[in-house]
């Protein structure tokens, strides 16, 4: 772990594309989270290029609106190398995203790095980078999880993959 980024790697039973192909529909997201925070799918489209933003429902105990919605800007959309998004919200914390230029990102991003091991296997870097955090927006600890909930995400995104082989 650096000062501003933590990364994990595992390996998958699954090809790079079956792989992406899992971590490019948000649908999938509540089960790859694995911390009970992200929920159902907004909007229920897969990512299909740089700039696009899918919505996620969310939960958290220390929310202020327990229940808020996030609105993820797609950074990276290289299949099947690479896959990042940026999460951000909207002027209201539960809804209000429904157009792009009210958006606003908080500078933290997901990573997903896949590299073929093989036919069948893929290497898997999962980075949660906060680099890009404004110091006014850094009033909590990044980051704001275990990092061993990077780890749990890569097992769960394993089982997915390897399930739709």
């Amino acid at each position: 772990m650096t000062e501003e980024r933590v990364h994990v790697t595992a390996v998958v039973n699954a090809p790079p594309e079956t792989v992406f192909e899992v971590l490019a529909d948000p649908t999938t997201h509540q089960a790859i989270d694995g911390t009970g925070w992200v929920r159902e799918s907004l909007d229920g489209k897969p990512v299909t290029e740089v700039g696009q933003v899918f919505r996620m429902a969310m939960h958290h105990d220390n929310h202020p609106e327990g229940y808020y919605e996030m609105a993820n800007r797609v950074e990276v959309f290289d299949p099947p190398r690479a896959i990042a998004w940026q999460p951000g919200q909207g002027p209201g914390e539960k809804g209000n995203l429904s157009g792009n230029s009210e958006l606003v990102f908080g500078g933290w991003i997901w990573r997903y790095d896949l590299r073929a091991v093989d036919d069948d296997r893929t290497e898997v870097t999962l980075t949660y980078d906060w680099s890009g955090v404004a110091p006014e927006m850094r009033d909590i600890p990044f980051p704001p999880f275990e990092p061993a909930h990077l780890d749990n995400s890569l097992k769960h995104l394993g089982e997915l993959a390897e399930a739709r082989r």
